[in-house]
């Protein structure tokens, strides 16, 4: 006799992988916060990869600096309407529960910086020496960007797959038959 098994409920799915998302981001936060001072970079493959302890108050490429409570506001805003509209965002797959999962994981990890660090702890960072020895790099990121980032890619994607449904449940557009 095998056991049945019960299927995980969309929302469940999502704040299950939202959850580990945060863990996983305050956890490596948390290390570099230990055991490097703020500033500090370690080089650990020379050429092309850093372990940094920076703080951002901006978002993505630090843009719109200095404006790390507006930033938090806006972030949970944002989440909050994502929640409320996520039947939009191809919930009824389950690569649109796990791409909302990455996100909420992603904004809450950062948004729980803003709130207690006041800024974002990015600690991931990856570059190359131009032949003037000048560093090249992409900025400094961490495991909430990660998740963030593949999660608007998956969404992306499968706003590309979904054809349009009509409120009678057939698609819209197209060729149709006459």
């Amino acid at each position: 006799m095998t056991p049945t098994r019960v299927p995980i409920s969309p929302d469940r799915l999502t704040v299950l992988l939202a959850m580990t998302i945060l863990g996983l981001d305050q956890l490596t936060k948390w290390m570099v916060m230990r055991w490097m001072e703020f500033g500090a970079e370690q080089t650990v493959l020379e050429g092309f990869f850093k372990l940094v302890h920076w703080g951002n108050t901006g978002a993505a490429w630090s843009i719109f600096r200095h404006h790390n409570n507006w930033l938090a506001v806006f972030s949970s805003l944002a989440m909050l309407a994502l929640w409320r509209w996520r039947r939009q965002f191809e919930y009824h797959q389950r690569p649109g529960q796990i791409a909302l999962g990455l996100l909420f994981g992603g904004i809450i990890g950062n948004l729980l910086d803003r709130i207690v660090h006041e800024h974002v702890v990015d600690f991931l960072r990856f570059y190359w020496v131009r032949r003037s020895g000048a560093e090249l790099g992409f900025p400094a990121f961490n495991v909430a960007d990660s998740a963030i980032c593949t999660a608007v890619a998956l969404l992306l994607i499968l706003s590309w797959q979904a054809e349009p449904v009509s409120t009678s449940g057939k698609p819209v557009g197209g060729d149709t038959p006459k």
